[in-house]
């Protein structure tokens, strides 16, 4: 809710389970009045709303049985102008606090995995002095790190712009189906807060001023303005106890009134609005048009029961592949792949938003006449009973099951809380949702079913560098020295490392606190002719989690671009018996779901990777056999006879590729990396990467001119294959992009080490400290860490929408420099290995645990390895990080690999200042 809430959250992993009994002393609490209580039932909790009677703040105190426990602290905060203001200060407020005077205690806090009651409280107390005395509004120097400010390292130079936000909104308006989303809701909501981008334009960031910030912060990040959460298995008196002693300095204000979002007027006709974005130079400019029709659906708050019927009828229309207006869109030949995807209700209004990218000139207006013409039909003609019982069974699935995957269950709650909560509606509500479930059940049974522009790019970065340059003319000799100045006391602050002292203020663990022990999913290894089987006993509500692992290894290494067209054709065509709608209805009539997608991984100690195609499931024990026999339906009835709806399939992964190109290049550059370093890399790379993208543009040619052929492949993925590993070519990926994406890898096994536990805690290290501070702090970069895949022994850097390149690239190289001059006290060494052991204990739903321990029995890994690793992470000691320096500089010096995605211009430039370092590649 970037446009009207700031918001901050904690999640706890499980600690020894305490009573949920309600306390009557609760009540009695002198600062809070109880407002409301509820049992929810849907999710077995109590849930109690109170009132701080001094400020007005209000809480939500949610208990129950769950040890993932979650805080979080929610204040509105609508700007009045595009600088970014909310997100800027979100990002600030983590930068030092009252209490907690490290340069980052955010940072800190990832490193400390919560384990007990005591430390998750430590960590709502941070990070409730973040939010409430942050250091940042007296100190200009967050302010200009983490926004914007001028830098000039020599007065003979250019002048720059940096800051950690203005870097990732230039990578955000870089994303055409960003700034798509961008135009459309300011369109939608010209009158209020939303016309507005809350995230920054960093055409306009640039304009706010520390002053503003400071007068934001005061007004808006009050106890008067917050809603704060509290979930899970822990005393619900100590939350109240918590909470008071800070809200209790503070005095009630107006900012609960003054952060109000105004209803925004509908509309009484039609507007067109017309906005260009840098689409590259490869292809036809005339295809690239991208359109979408908006609406917004009400001017008044809806009932829970109409907010389910929308979400209903925006499953129906568009849900599966088989829904009637994403049918008709992608089969109208006008455009590549869907945009705007439907209801989206994270704002005061719902809205309505559907279009195609990839339009041609002559069809930009057919897109609105399909659109609205299939409105309309569906109006008269309904939707068949299949497809409303196939809709309602998935979303009442969804809603019971509340599977929120690696998402902590009580930080979705809150989330769905808040979309009633933070405007004054009723918190409750949006979790109740049995009974209007049942009341929208019954009215539908009831009523029964009726039968471009090529140049922008370089225009922006031209705009930014002629107002540089005219900043630069304008400053006498005494303000461009005062800014070299202010540049190296800036760069100076960063990358000063926190003083002992600092460090002792946050809260956190002993290893002594740490269980000896991984966590451990029950497993029986059982056969059934001659198929190995895993069963896991789990708590699953009655819901059965069902992975099938079908071997990859034989098929054919040209067939591999193939595979993830070949798992999109098996859920998405139809059989001699079915065409896909029908198939489609079935699949929501009987299941919770079913997915397929290809998965490889490195082996360690193999050559040959760990490959197979994943077939995963759920459904009720008492569907068991349906799921079953769906399963076999879509793996052998399939049939890949439908030409045009594969060629759909070509031209939305095509679309996909290129959203990944422009938004997401770090992992681009990583797959890439990978490809050159091992085999498991290679075969991902063939089905996800570069050269994936690469081999869609040839299929799609192919599919026209020679269908029978694409046809047979797909049946012939039956093979053995073989695949060489590619050579070590720097490669330079050219984008228009505004940002850069900077890789660089080896293969420390390559060096002869030997896994040890140690390298998770140095890796995670290195992420958390050097990476952070050099590559983004001092960098300006959106992101930067490293990453070790202990399975291929592959050691890799990345940056994330980072204003530098070859600067980037100097950093990682000076990584083995960083470790051989670290010297690390005990409680700075205690917290990196309960940081390590945080990831390694990670919380998991009962679905991720089963599947899980099918990917270790298949990798090999026993219960005898995860702790002997165990032991070695807890064991971890400073010599291990200097000998680990030595390790990263021979495997550097042996065979690395660098992978950037950058504009044409970075990579010319970086090529000039280090002679053919890349090959350039121009993508799009």
């Amino acid at each position: 809710m970037l446009s009207a809430a700031a918001s901050q959250a904690v999640t706890s992993p499980p600690s020894p389970q305490t009573s949920t009994e309600d306390n009557p002393e609760m009540v009695k609490q002198p600062c809070f009045e109880k407002v409301q209580e509820q049992f929810l039932d849907e999710y077995k909790s109590t849930a109690i709303l109170y009132r701080h009677k001094k400020t007005g703040a209000e809480l939500m105190s949610v208990t129950n049985e769950d040890e993932n426990k979650v805080f979080g602290i929610v204040f509105r905060t609508p700007p009045q102008d595009s600088t970014g203001i909310p997100h800027i200060l979100e990002h600030s407020v983590l930068c030092r606090s009252r209490k907690y005077s490290l340069k980052e205690p955010f940072v800190e806090l990832l490193k400390v995995a919560s384990t007990n009651t005591k430390d998750f409280y430590n960590l709502v107390d941070v990070y409730l002095d973040a939010v409430f005395f942050p250091k940042c509004v007296n100190d200009k120097q967050i302010f200009q790190q983490e926004g914007w400010h001028h830098e000039l390292n020599e007065i003979s130079e250019e002048i720059t712009l940096k800051g950690v936000v203005f870097n990732e909104m230039k990578g955000v308006y870089s994303q055409p189906d960003n700034l798509l989303g961008r135009v459309s809701q300011q369109a939608l909501f010209p009158d209020n807060t939303y016309g507005v981008d809350s995230g920054g334009d960093p055409a306009v960031i640039p304009k706010l001023t520390f002053e503003e910030f400071q007068e934001f912060h005061r007004k808006f990040y009050h106890p008067s303005n917050a809603r704060i959460w509290f979930y899970g298995d822990d005393d619900p008196n100590e939350r109240l106890c918590l909470i008071s002693a800070y809200l209790d300095e503070f005095e009630e204000n107006e900012a609960a009134r003054e952060s109000e979002v105004k209803v925004q007027n509908l509309f009484t006709e039609p507007r067109t609005v017309t906005e260009t974005y840098a689409a590259g130079e490869t292809g036809d400019l005339k295809k690239k048009h991208i359109v979408c029709v908006n609406w917004v659906l009400a001017d008044t708050p809806l009932d829970m029961e109409t907010e389910l019927a929308i979400g209903f009828l925006d499953h129906l229309m568009l849900g599966t592949p088989a829904a009637p207006l994403r049918k008709a869109l992608l089969e109208s030949g006008f455009g590549e792949a869907i945009v705007g995807g439907g209801v989206d209700d994270d704002l005061l209004q719902p809205q309505f938003s559907l279009g195609l990218k990839n339009v041609s000139e002559e069809n930009v207006l057919k897109v609105e006449e399909l659109i609205m013409a299939k409105l309309k039909e569906l109006v008269d003609v309904g939707f068949t009973s299949e497809a409303v019982e196939a809709s309602m069974n998935t979303i009442e699935f969804s809603l019971r099951e509340n599977n929120t995957g690696s998402f902590p269950r009580g930080l979705s709650l809150m989330l769905h809380a808040m979309g009633n909560w933070l405007y004054g509606r009723d918190p409750f509500e949006p979790l109740r949702f049995a009974k209007p479930l049942e009341q929208l059940k019954d009215r539908i049974a009831a009523e029964g079913p009726k039968a471009p522009d090529t140049d922008k790019g370089a225009v922006i970065e031209n705009k930014e560098k002629e107002l540089l340059k005219k900043l630069k003319e304008s400053m006498t000799k005494e303000d461009l020295a005062e800014l070299v100045r202010a540049t190296e006391e800036l760069r100076l602050k960063q990358e000063t490392p926190d003083p002992p002292e600092a460090l002792a203020t946050l809260p956190c663990l002993s290893l002594d606190d740490i269980p000896k022990e991984p966590i451990r999913v029950p497993m029986d290894i059982g056969d059934i002719k001659g198929t190995t089987v895993l069963r896991h006993d789990l708590f699953t509500n009655d819901v059965l989690y069902a992975d099938l692992a079908f071997d990859m290894s034989y098929i054919d290494a040209e067939l591999l671009p193939l595979i993830p067209l070949l798992c999109q054709s098996v859920m998405e065509m139809g059989t001699k018996d079915m065409d896909f709608v029908q198939l489609n209805q079935l699949l929501g009539q009987k299941t919770g779901g079913i997915s397929i997608y290809p998965s490889t991984t490195s082996k360690r100690g193999k050559k040959e990777p760990c490959s197979n195609i994943i077939v995963r499931g759920k459904a009720m024990a008492s569907q068991i056999q349906d799921l079953f026999e769906l399963m076999r339906i879509l793996l052998q009835d399939v049939q890949f006879t439908d030409q045009q709806r594969f060629k759909q399939f070509v031209s939305q992964s095509k679309a996909k590729m290129v959203n990944a190109l422009r938004g997401h290049g770090h992992s681009i550059a990583a797959a890439r990396m990978d490809a050159k370093m091992n085999i498991a890399g290679w075969v991902s790379e063939q089905m996800g990467g570069l050269s994936y993208f690469d081999f869609l543009q040839n299929l799609e040619r192919q599919v026209d001119n020679d269908w029978s052929s694409v046809s047979a492949s797909l049946e012939k993925i039956r093979l053995s294959f073989l695949c060489s590993q590619a050579n070590g070519i720097h490669e330079g990926l050219a984008v228009p992009t505004q940002v850069n994406y900077v890789g660089k890898a080896y293969n420390i096994y390559d060096t002869g080490y030997e896994l040890n536990g140690h390298a998770y805690v140095i890796s995670k290290y290195i992420s958390n400290t050097w990476l952070w501070d050099r590559v983004r702090v001092s960098g300006g970069a959106y992101g930067g860490f490293c990453d070790f895949d202990s399975h291929s022994g592959v050691f890799s850097y990345l940056s994330y929408r980072d204003p530098n390149l070859l600067e980037t690239l100097e950093i990682y190289v000076k990584t083995p420099e960083f470790l051989r001059g670290l010297e690390l006290d005990q409680d700075s060494l205690s917290k990196a290995i309960i940081g390590t052991i945080g990831d390694v204990d990670a919380y998991q739903l009962p679905d991720a645990k089963g599947y899980t321990s099918m990917i270790r029995y298949q990798l090999g890994i026993t219960e005898e390895e995860r702790k002997q690793r165990r032991e070695e992470i807890m064991s971890t000691k400073l010599k291990d990080f200097k000998e680990f320096a030595n390790v990263l500089e021979a495997a550097s010096k042996s065979k690395s690999v660098a992978v950037v995605v950058a504009s044409e211009d970075d990579i010319v430039a970086a090529n000039k200042r280090s002679p053919s370092l890349f090959e350039l590649k121009k993508i799009l």
